[in-house]
């Protein structure tokens, strides 16, 4: 396998980090209960600088003069491999994924404080796991309790993550790739899911249709726990119980996506369980299809990030008004925030590694101060409309909610969209026929 993104992108982080020290662990495997673990998944800022995946392993970066790449990871055993299976070992990871030198994972505690002694900082990210924030102050104590030889013990603690955030913000051709492949993944198992849907089903048998193709087509899994929403289950933006039967009348809502090799796509439909939108269904879709759209043509380099939001805002306050929900100008609900009991969530986010994403959103506090977009930059488009029941609006839009959400990048000329599954109404009702 090819690694030399990943040594780029400790090159660029060394270049960052002068002759300071950079400590970098995976996460920990997790006890889900007696005698069984949660899957493993590796830390993403450790992925992202080795694609190591195995757990109880330490990149440290040795800046200065004589740059190193060390990766600390478990040592091979015979035995635990019967049990738990592969394990690389140092003598065998160093060169299969480039690194100058590797150790066992035993030898850290001893070896760390040398690494550190006489640096002028220390990178780690503070806060991230109270864990390793006690480690790195033991290593400190100890460089610091040779003081009286000579060695001192670095005079900043910096946080690593805002130099790997701005990293992991633009996206290299490798991870494109990658995230192009979970996106096609993805959109297949939407179109699955569209196919499969029947009045009657259990919203768990559509999340099962997914599961299915995810895997079939090669994807780890799940990037996210996956909503499957029929109905007003819709309104409720995080629902994840997945286990109501599908009215005929109804509209299903699927937020889900997939990770490949670490990175997420997200996607969410919206459509008919019975393959047919009625009319107020109808026009409620495409208030919200239309948002999207504008939204996505806001998306260009140099706009700011919440260009594309006030995009979508327009559009929907505007049906809102159409639809009677609100009165008034589009400007005056827009600043008076009357469309927020129906649109309270923002338009997009940032993907990734992380399905949302590392990255600052704004720089300050001002409506000068959002990030601007440039190319490379992956992000979602996600405007909806949710009418709870038993809200003050006309009473035939109670239980109705879309959201349509696909995954953008940021190019040259203005951005891609890398999601396929059907968005309009005549695609999705054309997939959806049960001839």
């Amino acid at each position: 396998m090819n690694h030399d993104h990943y040594v780029r992108r400790r090159q660029q982080l060394l270049a960052q980090i002068g002759d300071g020290v950079a400590v970098i662990p995976t996460a920990p495997e997790r006890v889900r209960n007696r005698d069984a673990h949660y899957p493993y998944r590796f830390d993403s800022y450790f992925w992202y600088l080795s694609g190591f995946p195995e757990p109880d392993a330490v990149i440290v970066l040795v800046g200065g003069t004589q740059q190193k790449s060390i990766l600390f990871c478990r040592e091979k055993n015979e035995e635990r491999e019967t049990w738990d299976g592969f394990r690389y070992g140092p003598e065998t990871v160093r060169q299969a994924f480039d690194f100058s030198e590797a150790y066992p994972i035993a030898s850290l505690e001893r070896m760390l404080p040398e690494l550190l002694a006489n640096r002028s900082a220390l990178w780690h990210s503070l806060g991230h796991d109270a864990d390793w924030d006690q480690r790195i102050a033991d290593a400190l104590n100890a460089v610091r309790a040779q003081s009286r030889n000579g060695t001192r013990a670095p005079n900043e603690i910096r946080d690593l993550r805002g130099v790997l955030d701005q990293m992991r913000l633009t996206k290299d051709a490798h991870e494109i790739d990658t995230m192009r492949q979970a996106a096609d993944i993805a959109s297949a198992g939407h179109v699955r899911a569209m196919r499969a849907c029947r009045p009657g089903m259990a919203e768990y048998e559509l999340e099962a249709e997914l599961a299915y193709e995810f895997r079939r087509r090669g994807a780890d899994g799940h990037a996210y726990t996956p909503i499957v929403a029929g109905g007003a289950n819709a309104c409720i933006l995080h629902y994840v119980d997945n286990n109501k039967l599908l009215a005929g009348h109804s509209l299903v809502l699927i937020d889900a996506g997939c990770e490949v090799s670490g990175y997420a796509s997200d996607i969410t439909r919206t459509f008919p369980v019975g393959g047919r939108f009625s009319p107020v269904q109808r026009e409620v879709y495409e208030i919200v299809l239309a948002a999207q759209q504008a939204a996505i043509a806001a998306v260009r380099p140099g706009a700011a990030f919440t260009d594309y939001h006030l995009a979508a805002l327009q559009v929907l306050t505007q049906g809102l008004i159409d639809l009677k929900v609100i009165s008034g100008s589009v400007d005056g609900a827009i600043e008076s925030e009357a469309y927020k009991p129906w649109y309270m969530h923002r338009t997009g986010h940032w993907l990734g590694l992380d399905v949302h994403d590392v990255g600052d959103y704004r720089t300050g506090a001002t409506d000068d101060d959002w990030v601007r977009l440039t190319p490379g930059m992956a992000l979602t488009v996600e405007p909806g409309l949710y009418f709870r029941p038993g809200e003050p609006v006309p009473r035939h839009l109670h239980g109705i909610a879309v959201r349509i959400e696909d995954d953008v990048f940021v190019n040259a000329d203005g951005c891609t969209v890398y999601t396929s599954a059907p968005r309009t109404i005549a695609e999705i009702e054309e997939v959806m026929r049960h001839d």
